[in-house]
């Protein structure tokens, strides 16, 4: 039982697996993104701990829930970088396994002036991640939470062991792919952005249709995050809803939809309602785009209570 900042001690956290990347970013701020073929000078560059998985169990476990990770790094600086963020965070990591001989994750960010972001990924040891290794890490845990940048093949393994046993699963289906239907079929609630269900669509449409569109392919339902549009959810056979983004100043939305996938996790961990999961999400994606850096800019827990989430 974890006692929450600035809750009563009888709130209740069940743990969450994380199955998912971790990557060193490199961050270069520029005026604009360049043309093709042409030189643009940096402003600045920055690092900074990254990848979806291992931000979005920061995310969660910021936010108050108890997390693990099932990840694959190197044996180099990152990794050691990485193992010192997940210690510091109270992140398990008895499931992170260690590659000889390959690289930890690598990714390289284009920063604007307007705060987007254009990003490429070096996968490294995240490639590797085996499907054994990701479901020997379920364990007890009540919720799995998923993304695209390692194997695909692994967490279908991992969804189908944990809805066997009882748990609930998350995907966020990011960066943008087609997926098997066995991997849909064993998510039971989708995440993505608009470009993320109009590749899974296979059609473009309003944010409300393309979520009721994709409802029917998983067993609870999907959320639609459109930015400053707000999101939708819309669970099978029912209309879909609206939840209002934030209000908020953007200097950096690099890590804002990882913040909504782990805030949200950690409240349906907590047993809140779907909608009110997404609220606080929101919230926390919010929050994430008023600092640079993946990393630094996932809120903690108090500051995503005290602005209503």
């Amino acid at each position: 039982m974890l006692a929450s900042l600035g809750e009563p001690p009888e709130v209740t956290m069940r743990r969450i697996l994380v199955i998912g990347s971790y990557n060193r970013d490199t961050v270069l701020r520029v005026p604009r993104f360049p043309q093709p073929g042409e030189t643009l000078a940096a402003r600045a560059l920055d690092r900074f701990h990254g990848g979806k998985g291992s931000n979005q169990a920061v995310a969660a476990a910021r936010a108050g829930a108890a997390v693990s990770l099932a990840a694959a790094i190197g044996t180099d600086e990152a990794a050691e970088a990485a193992l010192a963020l997940w210690a510091a965070e109270g992140i398990g990591a008895a499931s992170v396994h260690r590659r000889a001989g390959v690289p930890t994750g690598e990714a390289l960010i284009l920063l604007d002036d307007r705060g987007e972001n254009e990003i490429v990924i070096v996968g490294g040891a995240n490639a590797t991640l085996a499907p054994e290794e990701a479901v020997a890490a379920l364990g007890v845990s009540a919720l799995v939470l998923a993304q695209l940048e390692t194997p695909v093949e692994a967490t279908l393994a991992a969804f189908v062991a944990a809805r066997a046993a009882g748990a609930r699963t998350l995907l966020n289906a990011a960066p943008a792919q087609v997926l098997p239907e066995a991997l849909l079929d064993a998510t039971a609630i989708l995440m993505v952005n608009e470009t993320e269900a109009e590749r899974l669509a296979g059609r473009s449409g309003a944010p409300a249709d393309l979520a009721a569109a994709l409802a029917s392919r998983v067993a609870e339902g999907v959320v639609l995050t459109a930015g400053a549009a707000g999101a939708w959810w819309a669970a099978r056979g029912a209309a879909p809803s609206h939840v209002p983004a934030v209000p908020t100043d953007v200097v950096d939305s690099t890590g804002s939809g990882d913040a909504f996938a782990g805030a949200m996790a950690a409240g349906l961990a907590e047993g809140l309602p779907i909608e009110a999961a997404l609220r606080r999400g929101a919230t926390a994606g919010a929050l994430a785009c008023r600092r640079l850096g993946a990393v630094p800019s996932l809120p903690r827990r108090a500051e995503i209570l005290a602005l209503g989430g």
